[in-house]
């Protein structure tokens, strides 16, 4: 069973930065292609950044690019996800996702089947 734990969030100044960790389980992710969302509350679920274990492509959501960074430590099978410039509108809670069927990054949540728990991220302003 594949299991992804989310970690690093919290609460932080506008234009400072977080780093999130999602680290992975209970499969040899070599295929997987993993990503990051978020959720704030009365909205839905956002793609933020993905990346894939087999080849590196990563891909980002229009609101992120050229402040957040997704990376991976494949001997860790560990993600992660580098946030900076932040802003009170990243406020959400982020969740970490993983499937193993796409070659291509999705955007859409509905094509990840597995799900960390998410993580908290405030930004004050």
């Amino acid at each position: 069973q594949v299991q992804l734990v989310e970690s690093g969030g919290g609460l932080v100044q506008a234009g400072g930065s977080l780093r999130l960790s999602c680290a992975a389980s209970g499969r040899t992710f070599s295929s997987y292609v993993m990503g990051w969302f978020r959720q704030a509350p009365g909205k839905e679920r956002e793609f933020v950044a993905g990346i894939s274990w087999n080849g590196g492509g990563t891909a980002y959501g229009d609101s992120v690019k050229g402040r957040f960074t997704i990376s991976s430590d494949n001997a860790k099978n560990t993600v992660f996800l580098q946030m900076n410039s932040l802003k009170p509108e990243d406020t959400a809670v982020y969740y970490c996702a993983a499937d193993s069927r796409w070659i291509n990054i999705p955007t859409l949540s509905s094509r990840y089947t597995y799900w960390g728990q998410g993580t908290q991220v405030t930004v004050s302003s």
